[in-house]
């Protein structure tokens, strides 16, 4: 029941994709159950059509770069709300977790004269630096540390000499790697799917992935091969990530079942 419950959940949650790759193998308006043979040449025309790679490369940088700092900021940041004393620790961390109540949208105006200030507006910093930690990333790292990491362990290591920094990294990282693996996929997608900062702080000439894709279905008339090719090929360096960051995931977990 279990097993047959699990693969009805697996075949649900792939079938969009393989919809995504049957449709942009064959000619639009065909609905064929099975993959055609012109899904090469509908991704030559996507490249074609937009400039694919520069878009994909901008999406590489922001996706990854906001991706590291997020997983690390945010594990440092949730292993000092765990493990440190310090005035005012309880209410920053009542901030951090009330500010998870404010629509994004909210503060789209304000950031932009705050980009457009900097100097940054329609370069890649302006998407990058709004994001380089989140209060769902601290606040996640936060309630992981706090019983991953045990005060005992802690305490043992600053007995042997050990600094705040080398605590972190060789007691706390190693600890924590399957929510950091977690997060690190959660950012990643997060980060690749993010449609509107983008489309608003932008200039035309640089754009992420998902605002190059949008340009595929801005006529009268959309071409759904064309559209889903592009979208095919946009999903495949999510799915690498989550691959490699999915195994750090399961590592982790059968690593403290081990242990435990």
């Amino acid at each position: 029941m279990v097993y047959g419950l699990l693969g009805a959940f697996v075949l649900g949650s792939a079938f969009p994709f393989y919809w995504s790759f049957v449709v942009a193998g064959n000619e639009d308006g065909d609905t064929p159950l099975v993959p055609g043979g012109r899904f090469l040449a509908n991704a030559s025309r996507v490249l074609d059509t937009i400039p694919f790679w520069k878009a994909l490369g901008n999406s590489m940088i922001v996706s990854g770069t906001v991706t590291v700092s997020v997983v690390l900021l945010s594990t440092l940041a949730g292993f000092a709300f765990a493990k440190l004393r310090f005035r005012g620790r309880g209410p920053l961390m009542v901030f951090v977790v009330a500010s998870l109540a404010v629509p994004t949208q909210l503060g789209i105006i304000p950031l932009y004269l705050a980009m457009a200030e900097f100097g940054w507006a329609g370069t890649l910093g302006a998407v990058i630096v709004p994001n380089l930690v989140t209060a769902f990333g601290v606040f996640w790292m936060r309630q992981y540390i706090v019983d991953a990491v045990p005060d005992e362990l802690v305490d043992a290591a600053r007995m042997d000499g050990c600094n705040l920094l080398r605590v972190f990294w060789h007691v706390c990282v190693p600890a924590v790697r399957p929510a950091a693996a977690m997060l690190g996929v959660f950012t990643f997608m997060m980060s690749w799917n993010d449609f509107l900062w983008p489309l608003v702080v932008l200039d035309a000439d640089e754009p992420t992935v998902q605002v190059a894709l949008e340009k595929l279905q801005s006529g009268y008339y959309v071409d759904n091969s064309l559209v889903l090719a592009g979208t095919t090929l946009a999903t495949v360096p999510v799915l690498v990530v989550f691959l490699v960051l999915g195994r750090q995931i399961v590592a982790g977990i059968m690593q403290g079942a081990v242990k435990g």
